[in-house]
Protein backbone atom coordinates (compact mmCIF):
# COMPACT_ATOMS: atom_id res chain seq x y z
CA UNK A 1 0.00 0.00 0.00
CA UNK A 2 1.67 3.18 -0.74
CA UNK A 3 1.89 6.16 1.75
CA UNK A 4 -1.46 8.31 0.75
CA UNK A 5 -3.51 4.90 0.69
CA UNK A 6 -2.32 4.20 4.07
CA UNK A 7 -3.12 8.08 5.31
CA UNK A 8 -6.78 7.76 4.31
CA UNK A 9 -7.50 4.94 2.41
CA UNK A 10 -11.57 5.17 2.60
CA UNK A 11 -11.55 8.51 0.35
CA UNK A 12 -8.01 8.80 -1.30
CA UNK A 13 -7.82 5.65 -3.21
CA UNK A 14 -11.70 5.93 -4.02
CA UNK A 15 -11.32 9.29 -5.50
CA UNK A 16 -7.58 8.20 -7.16
CA UNK A 17 -9.90 5.04 -8.99
CA UNK A 18 -12.22 7.89 -9.65
CA UNK A 19 -9.89 10.15 -11.51
CA UNK A 20 -8.08 6.97 -13.46
CA UNK A 21 -11.55 6.16 -15.03
CA UNK A 22 -11.24 9.83 -16.39
CA UNK A 23 -8.01 8.68 -17.97
CA UNK A 24 -8.87 5.44 -19.06
CA UNK A 25 -12.40 5.34 -20.09
CA UNK A 26 -13.96 6.58 -23.31
CA UNK A 27 -15.66 9.95 -22.94
CA UNK A 28 -19.16 8.38 -23.28
CA UNK A 29 -18.66 5.93 -20.91
CA UNK A 30 -20.35 5.94 -17.19
CA UNK A 31 -18.41 7.37 -14.46
CA UNK A 32 -18.77 5.91 -10.99
CA UNK A 33 -18.72 9.41 -9.42
CA UNK A 34 -21.71 10.14 -11.37
CA UNK A 35 -24.04 7.34 -10.22
CA UNK A 36 -26.75 8.36 -8.64
CA UNK A 37 -28.93 6.45 -5.89
CA UNK A 38 -32.70 6.79 -5.02
CA UNK A 39 -31.94 7.13 -1.30
CA UNK A 40 -28.20 9.74 -0.91
CA UNK A 41 -25.42 7.58 1.31
CA UNK A 42 -23.01 9.03 3.06
CA UNK A 43 -19.98 7.73 0.94
CA UNK A 44 -18.21 4.34 2.60
CA UNK A 45 -15.01 2.59 2.06
CA UNK A 46 -12.54 2.60 -0.67
CA UNK A 47 -15.13 1.25 -3.31
CA UNK A 48 -16.54 3.28 -6.15
CA UNK A 49 -20.00 3.03 -6.78
CA UNK A 50 -20.64 0.63 -9.45
CA UNK A 51 -18.35 -2.15 -7.71
CA UNK A 52 -20.26 -1.45 -4.53
CA UNK A 53 -23.63 -2.00 -6.64
CA UNK A 54 -22.01 -5.07 -7.82
CA UNK A 55 -21.09 -6.46 -4.58
CA UNK A 56 -24.40 -5.86 -3.16
CA UNK A 57 -25.72 -7.74 -5.76
CA UNK A 58 -23.88 -10.83 -4.98
CA UNK A 59 -25.10 -10.89 -1.24
CA UNK A 60 -28.62 -10.89 -1.85
CA UNK A 61 -31.04 -13.92 -1.21
CA UNK A 62 -32.28 -13.69 -5.01
CA UNK A 63 -28.76 -14.20 -6.42
CA UNK A 64 -28.01 -16.85 -3.95
CA UNK A 65 -31.51 -19.23 -5.31
CA UNK A 66 -29.83 -18.53 -8.86
CA UNK A 67 -27.96 -21.74 -8.48
CA UNK A 68 -31.67 -23.64 -9.00
CA UNK A 69 -33.32 -21.86 -11.59
CA UNK A 70 -34.03 -23.28 -15.13
CA UNK A 71 -32.11 -21.89 -18.27
CA UNK A 72 -33.60 -23.60 -20.56
CA UNK A 73 -33.78 -27.43 -19.72
CA UNK A 74 -35.30 -28.70 -16.55
CA UNK A 75 -36.58 -31.82 -14.23
CA UNK A 76 -32.76 -33.71 -16.09
CA UNK A 77 -30.53 -35.64 -13.78
CA UNK A 78 -27.17 -33.88 -15.68
CA UNK A 79 -25.18 -31.97 -13.65
CA UNK A 80 -23.31 -30.27 -17.06
CA UNK A 81 -26.66 -28.70 -18.24
CA UNK A 82 -26.25 -24.58 -17.77
CA UNK A 83 -28.70 -22.75 -14.53
CA UNK A 84 -29.44 -19.48 -14.15
CA UNK A 85 -26.24 -18.71 -12.50
CA UNK A 86 -24.36 -20.11 -15.18
CA UNK A 87 -25.85 -17.98 -17.32
CA UNK A 88 -25.25 -14.69 -15.47
CA UNK A 89 -22.04 -15.53 -14.83
CA UNK A 90 -21.07 -15.91 -18.34
CA UNK A 91 -23.13 -12.52 -19.28
CA UNK A 92 -20.91 -10.72 -16.51
CA UNK A 93 -17.57 -12.32 -18.37
CA UNK A 94 -18.79 -11.79 -21.76
CA UNK A 95 -20.23 -7.93 -21.74
CA UNK A 96 -16.62 -7.30 -19.66
CA UNK A 97 -14.53 -8.52 -22.21
CA UNK A 98 -16.85 -6.51 -24.95
CA UNK A 99 -16.48 -3.33 -22.48
CA UNK A 100 -12.51 -3.66 -21.73
CA UNK A 101 -12.24 -2.95 -25.53
CA UNK A 102 -14.42 -0.56 -26.07
CA UNK A 103 -13.17 1.38 -22.51
CA UNK A 104 -16.19 1.57 -20.74
CA UNK A 105 -16.68 1.14 -17.29
CA UNK A 106 -16.83 -3.11 -16.18
CA UNK A 107 -17.82 -2.13 -12.59
CA UNK A 108 -21.36 -1.07 -14.19
CA UNK A 109 -21.36 -3.84 -16.53
CA UNK A 110 -20.69 -6.57 -14.22
CA UNK A 111 -23.54 -5.31 -11.67
CA UNK A 112 -26.03 -4.99 -14.48
CA UNK A 113 -25.03 -8.65 -15.26
CA UNK A 114 -25.52 -10.48 -11.89
CA UNK A 115 -28.80 -8.63 -11.68
CA UNK A 116 -30.27 -9.08 -14.75
CA UNK A 117 -32.44 -12.06 -14.25
CA UNK A 118 -32.78 -11.67 -10.63
CA UNK A 119 -36.75 -11.41 -10.81
CA UNK A 120 -36.74 -14.95 -13.06
CA UNK A 121 -39.65 -17.41 -11.98
CA UNK A 122 -38.86 -20.87 -11.66
CA UNK A 123 -39.12 -23.31 -14.75
CA UNK A 124 -37.20 -20.00 -17.21
CA UNK A 125 -39.41 -18.36 -19.62
CA UNK A 126 -42.67 -20.62 -19.59
CA UNK A 127 -42.70 -20.38 -15.29
CA UNK A 128 -42.41 -16.73 -16.55
CA UNK A 129 -45.45 -17.18 -19.53
CA UNK A 130 -47.39 -19.49 -16.54
CA UNK A 131 -47.26 -17.00 -13.54
CA UNK A 132 -48.05 -14.35 -16.19
CA UNK A 133 -51.47 -15.55 -17.06
CA UNK A 134 -52.30 -15.68 -13.41
CA UNK A 135 -51.37 -12.40 -12.74
CA UNK A 136 -53.77 -11.10 -15.38
CA UNK A 137 -56.96 -13.06 -14.21
CA UNK A 138 -56.30 -11.44 -10.52
CA UNK A 139 -55.97 -7.91 -11.85
CA UNK A 140 -52.60 -7.54 -12.10
CA UNK A 141 -49.91 -6.35 -15.04
CA UNK A 142 -48.59 -9.27 -17.23
CA UNK A 143 -45.18 -11.07 -15.21
CA UNK A 144 -42.28 -9.37 -16.87
CA UNK A 145 -39.05 -10.72 -15.21
CA UNK A 146 -37.18 -7.68 -15.86
CA UNK A 147 -39.73 -5.34 -13.79
CA UNK A 148 -39.33 -8.16 -11.30
CA UNK A 149 -35.75 -8.00 -10.92
CA UNK A 150 -36.09 -3.73 -10.40
CA UNK A 151 -38.70 -4.92 -7.84
CA UNK A 152 -36.91 -7.20 -6.12
CA UNK A 153 -33.91 -5.44 -5.55
CA UNK A 154 -35.52 -2.03 -4.26
CA UNK A 155 -39.33 -3.56 -2.63
CA UNK A 156 -38.53 -7.13 -1.50
CA UNK A 157 -34.86 -7.46 -0.39
CA UNK A 158 -33.72 -7.23 2.98
CA UNK A 159 -37.64 -7.31 4.61
CA UNK A 160 -38.32 -4.74 1.62
CA UNK A 161 -36.13 -1.73 2.62
CA UNK A 162 -34.27 -3.29 -0.50
CA UNK A 163 -30.48 -2.28 -1.71
CA UNK A 164 -30.58 1.51 -2.68
CA UNK A 165 -28.86 0.54 -6.12
CA UNK A 166 -27.85 2.54 -8.46
CA UNK A 167 -29.96 4.30 -11.22
CA UNK A 168 -27.69 3.17 -13.65
CA UNK A 169 -27.53 -0.60 -12.92
CA UNK A 170 -31.54 -0.49 -11.92
CA UNK A 171 -32.24 1.14 -15.41
CA UNK A 172 -29.61 -1.81 -17.46
CA UNK A 173 -31.41 -4.35 -15.20
CA UNK A 174 -34.77 -2.80 -16.45
CA UNK A 175 -33.94 -3.02 -20.19
CA UNK A 176 -31.60 -5.67 -20.46
CA UNK A 177 -34.96 -7.49 -22.86
CA UNK A 178 -31.94 -10.32 -24.66
CA UNK A 179 -34.89 -11.84 -26.06
CA UNK A 180 -35.70 -8.77 -28.04
CA UNK A 181 -33.86 -9.18 -31.51
CA UNK A 182 -31.85 -6.14 -31.84
CA UNK A 183 -28.46 -6.25 -34.21
CA UNK A 184 -27.68 -2.11 -32.61
CA UNK A 185 -28.19 -0.21 -29.70
CA UNK A 186 -27.97 3.29 -28.74
CA UNK A 187 -28.30 4.72 -25.39
CA UNK A 188 -30.90 7.29 -24.48
CA UNK A 189 -30.68 9.85 -22.08
CA UNK A 190 -32.69 9.06 -18.53
CA UNK A 191 -33.31 12.20 -16.31
CA UNK A 192 -33.77 10.96 -12.97
CA UNK A 193 -35.90 8.30 -10.86
CA UNK A 194 -38.87 9.59 -12.02
CA UNK A 195 -37.98 9.15 -15.49
CA UNK A 196 -37.10 5.77 -14.51
CA UNK A 197 -40.12 5.00 -12.57
CA UNK A 198 -42.41 6.13 -15.59
CA UNK A 199 -40.48 3.77 -17.98
CA UNK A 200 -41.60 0.62 -15.47
CA UNK A 201 -44.96 1.84 -15.71
CA UNK A 202 -45.01 1.88 -19.61
CA UNK A 203 -43.53 -1.41 -19.68
CA UNK A 204 -45.74 -2.68 -17.26
CA UNK A 205 -48.55 -1.60 -19.34
CA UNK A 206 -46.89 -2.30 -22.70
CA UNK A 207 -44.57 -5.31 -22.36
CA UNK A 208 -44.10 -5.17 -26.13
CA UNK A 209 -42.39 -1.97 -25.50
CA UNK A 210 -38.66 -1.58 -26.71
CA UNK A 211 -36.66 0.20 -23.78
CA UNK A 212 -33.26 2.23 -24.43
CA UNK A 213 -30.84 1.96 -21.85
CA UNK A 214 -29.30 4.86 -20.83
CA UNK A 215 -25.54 3.92 -20.70
CA UNK A 216 -23.83 2.39 -23.23
CA UNK A 217 -22.75 -0.22 -20.65
CA UNK A 218 -26.07 -1.32 -20.38
CA UNK A 219 -26.61 -1.86 -24.29
CA UNK A 220 -23.24 -3.91 -23.93
CA UNK A 221 -24.82 -6.45 -21.45
CA UNK A 222 -28.26 -6.56 -23.52
CA UNK A 223 -26.34 -7.88 -26.44
CA UNK A 224 -24.11 -10.36 -24.51
CA UNK A 225 -26.65 -11.49 -23.01
CA UNK A 226 -27.67 -12.75 -26.38
CA UNK A 227 -23.98 -13.72 -27.08
CA UNK A 228 -23.88 -15.90 -23.53
CA UNK A 229 -26.89 -17.92 -24.32
CA UNK A 230 -27.26 -18.87 -27.90
CA UNK A 231 -24.40 -20.92 -28.38
CA UNK A 232 -24.47 -22.15 -24.71
CA UNK A 233 -27.81 -23.84 -25.09
CA UNK A 234 -27.09 -25.57 -28.34
CA UNK A 235 -24.27 -27.01 -26.51
CA UNK A 236 -26.48 -28.35 -23.66
CA UNK A 237 -29.22 -29.40 -26.41
CA UNK A 238 -26.42 -31.73 -28.19
CA UNK A 239 -25.47 -32.73 -24.73
CA UNK A 240 -28.76 -34.09 -24.78
CA UNK A 241 -29.36 -35.61 -27.69
CA UNK A 242 -32.13 -32.89 -28.77
CA UNK A 243 -29.96 -31.89 -31.87
CA UNK A 244 -26.83 -32.88 -33.71
CA UNK A 245 -23.99 -30.36 -34.41
CA UNK A 246 -24.48 -30.91 -38.14
CA UNK A 247 -28.33 -29.59 -37.90
CA UNK A 248 -26.82 -25.45 -37.14
CA UNK A 249 -27.79 -23.58 -40.18
CA UNK A 250 -24.77 -23.51 -42.97
CA UNK A 251 -24.56 -19.79 -43.25
CA UNK A 252 -24.39 -19.42 -39.51
CA UNK A 253 -21.77 -22.73 -39.14
CA UNK A 254 -19.49 -20.66 -42.13
CA UNK A 255 -19.72 -16.95 -40.20
CA UNK A 256 -19.64 -18.14 -36.65
CA UNK A 257 -18.67 -21.66 -36.01
CA UNK A 258 -20.55 -24.39 -34.67
CA UNK A 259 -19.31 -24.68 -31.18
CA UNK A 260 -19.84 -22.38 -27.84
CA UNK A 261 -16.48 -20.96 -28.27
CA UNK A 262 -16.50 -20.01 -31.83
CA UNK A 263 -19.86 -18.74 -31.58
CA UNK A 264 -18.82 -16.60 -28.58
CA UNK A 265 -15.53 -15.63 -30.00
CA UNK A 266 -16.93 -14.49 -33.57
CA UNK A 267 -19.87 -12.56 -32.21
CA UNK A 268 -17.90 -10.58 -29.61
CA UNK A 269 -14.95 -9.60 -32.04
CA UNK A 270 -17.52 -8.71 -34.41
CA UNK A 271 -19.22 -6.74 -31.63
CA UNK A 272 -16.43 -4.37 -30.85
CA UNK A 273 -14.57 -4.24 -34.76
CA UNK A 274 -18.36 -2.72 -35.15
CA UNK A 275 -19.69 -0.53 -32.72
CA UNK A 276 -19.33 2.89 -32.46
CA UNK A 277 -17.83 4.21 -28.90
CA UNK A 278 -15.34 7.39 -28.77
CA UNK A 279 -12.03 5.97 -27.69
CA UNK A 280 -10.35 7.47 -24.48
CA UNK A 281 -9.07 11.02 -24.40
CA UNK A 282 -11.32 12.04 -27.66
CA UNK A 283 -14.04 14.11 -27.86
CA UNK A 284 -17.32 12.54 -27.50
CA UNK A 285 -19.15 11.83 -30.92
CA UNK A 286 -22.32 13.93 -31.78
CA UNK A 287 -24.42 10.84 -31.25
CA UNK A 288 -24.74 8.85 -28.09
CA UNK A 289 -22.56 6.14 -29.22
CA UNK A 290 -23.69 3.19 -30.33
CA UNK A 291 -23.13 -0.77 -29.68
CA UNK A 292 -23.95 -3.55 -32.60
CA UNK A 293 -22.65 -5.71 -34.84
CA UNK A 294 -22.04 -5.74 -39.00
CA UNK A 295 -25.10 -6.55 -41.16
CA UNK A 296 -23.90 -10.30 -41.78
CA UNK A 297 -23.03 -11.29 -38.65
CA UNK A 298 -26.47 -9.54 -37.49
CA UNK A 299 -28.33 -11.81 -40.04
CA UNK A 300 -26.45 -14.82 -39.30
CA UNK A 301 -27.55 -14.62 -35.76
CA UNK A 302 -31.18 -13.82 -36.38
CA UNK A 303 -30.87 -16.97 -38.11
CA UNK A 304 -29.39 -18.79 -35.03
CA UNK A 305 -31.95 -17.67 -32.92
CA UNK A 306 -34.39 -18.80 -35.25
CA UNK A 307 -32.79 -22.17 -35.53
CA UNK A 308 -33.06 -22.17 -31.57
CA UNK A 309 -36.22 -21.53 -31.19
CA UNK A 310 -37.27 -24.11 -33.45
CA UNK A 311 -35.28 -26.80 -32.28
CA UNK A 312 -34.98 -26.28 -28.80
CA UNK A 313 -36.97 -23.91 -27.12
CA UNK A 314 -40.11 -25.04 -28.77
CA UNK A 315 -39.45 -28.78 -29.31
CA UNK A 316 -41.45 -31.19 -27.87
CA UNK A 317 -39.09 -33.13 -26.10
CA UNK A 318 -38.30 -29.55 -23.77
CA UNK A 319 -42.06 -28.91 -23.55
CA UNK A 320 -43.32 -32.18 -22.30
CA UNK A 321 -43.58 -31.44 -18.63
CA UNK A 322 -44.97 -28.09 -18.76
CA UNK A 323 -48.38 -28.89 -18.87
CA UNK A 324 -48.21 -30.45 -15.44
CA UNK A 325 -45.72 -27.42 -14.41
CA UNK A 326 -48.12 -24.76 -15.65
CA UNK A 327 -50.94 -26.77 -13.47
CA UNK A 328 -48.57 -26.53 -10.58
CA UNK A 329 -48.63 -23.07 -10.96
CA UNK A 330 -52.26 -22.70 -11.08
CA UNK A 331 -52.57 -24.32 -7.90
CA UNK A 332 -49.99 -22.77 -5.47
CA UNK A 333 -51.50 -19.40 -7.01
CA UNK A 334 -55.02 -20.02 -5.82
CA UNK A 335 -53.95 -22.10 -2.23
CA UNK A 336 -51.74 -18.98 -1.37
CA UNK A 337 -54.29 -16.16 -2.39
CA UNK A 338 -57.24 -18.38 -0.37
CA UNK A 339 -54.98 -18.61 2.44
CA UNK A 340 -54.31 -14.70 2.51
CA UNK A 341 -57.81 -13.65 1.35
CA UNK A 342 -59.65 -16.45 3.62
CA UNK A 343 -57.10 -17.50 5.92
CA UNK A 344 -57.06 -21.38 5.71
CA UNK A 345 -53.80 -22.48 5.99
CA UNK A 346 -54.58 -26.18 5.39
CA UNK A 347 -50.89 -27.60 5.89
CA UNK A 348 -49.40 -24.17 4.77
CA UNK A 349 -45.69 -23.97 6.36
CA UNK A 350 -44.59 -21.26 4.64
CA UNK A 351 -44.64 -17.36 5.89
CA UNK A 352 -45.80 -15.70 2.88
CA UNK A 353 -43.54 -12.83 2.97
CA UNK A 354 -45.06 -12.82 6.20
CA UNK A 355 -42.25 -11.17 7.66
CA UNK A 356 -41.44 -8.43 5.24
CA UNK A 357 -41.96 -4.82 6.15
CA UNK A 358 -45.44 -3.70 7.47
CA UNK A 359 -45.65 -1.38 4.31
CA UNK A 360 -45.28 -3.90 2.13
CA UNK A 361 -48.11 -6.20 4.29
CA UNK A 362 -50.46 -3.13 4.04
CA UNK A 363 -49.73 -2.04 0.66
CA UNK A 364 -49.42 -5.33 -1.73
CA UNK A 365 -52.72 -6.57 -2.47
CA UNK A 366 -52.79 -10.79 -1.74
CA UNK A 367 -52.10 -11.42 -5.68
CA UNK A 368 -49.31 -9.27 -5.48
CA UNK A 369 -47.95 -11.33 -2.47
CA UNK A 370 -48.66 -14.40 -3.93
CA UNK A 371 -46.88 -13.14 -7.58
CA UNK A 372 -43.85 -12.08 -5.57
CA UNK A 373 -43.42 -15.20 -3.55
CA UNK A 374 -44.12 -17.68 -6.33
CA UNK A 375 -41.53 -15.74 -8.76
CA UNK A 376 -38.58 -16.08 -5.93
CA UNK A 377 -38.89 -19.73 -5.70
CA UNK A 378 -36.00 -22.26 -6.77
CA UNK A 379 -37.57 -25.25 -9.30
CA UNK A 380 -37.22 -27.73 -6.38
CA UNK A 381 -38.58 -25.57 -3.81
CA UNK A 382 -41.73 -24.77 -6.09
CA UNK A 383 -41.83 -28.82 -6.61
CA UNK A 384 -42.16 -29.23 -3.01
CA UNK A 385 -44.50 -26.95 -2.04
CA UNK A 386 -46.83 -28.25 -5.03
CA UNK A 387 -45.92 -31.57 -3.69
CA UNK A 388 -46.93 -30.57 -0.15
CA UNK A 389 -50.59 -29.27 -1.14
CA UNK A 390 -51.40 -32.52 -3.49
CA UNK A 391 -50.68 -31.67 -7.02
CA UNK A 392 -49.30 -34.33 -8.80
CA UNK A 393 -45.34 -32.89 -9.77
CA UNK A 394 -43.10 -34.55 -12.47
CA UNK A 395 -40.34 -36.19 -11.76
CA UNK A 396 -36.54 -36.08 -12.62
CA UNK A 397 -35.72 -37.82 -15.71
CA UNK A 398 -31.73 -38.83 -17.42
CA UNK A 399 -32.08 -37.35 -20.39
CA UNK A 400 -34.97 -36.24 -22.84
CA UNK A 401 -36.05 -39.29 -24.96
Amino acid sequence: MNDIARDNPEFIVADLLNDREEALLSPAAARSRHATRRNEEARIGYRQNFAHDADRILHTRAYTRYIDKTQVFCLIRNDHITHRVLHVQLVARIARTIGRYLFLNEDLIEAISLGHDIGHTPFGHAGETFLSKFCREHGLPEFQHNIQSVRALEKLERKGRGWNLTLQTLDGILCHDGEVHASRISPAPLGGFDEFDLKIELKSANPSLDLQPTTLEACVVRLADTIAYIGRDIEDAIILGLIDRSEIPDRCASLLGTSNGSIVYALVTDLIRNSSVPAPGSQPLHTPGEIGFGDKVAAALRELKDFNYEKIYHAPETQVHMPAIEACFEALFDFYLDHLENGTDGDLDVDLLDDMDQAYIEKQSAPARVRDFIAGMTDDYFLQQAASIGCPVPSLRSGLH
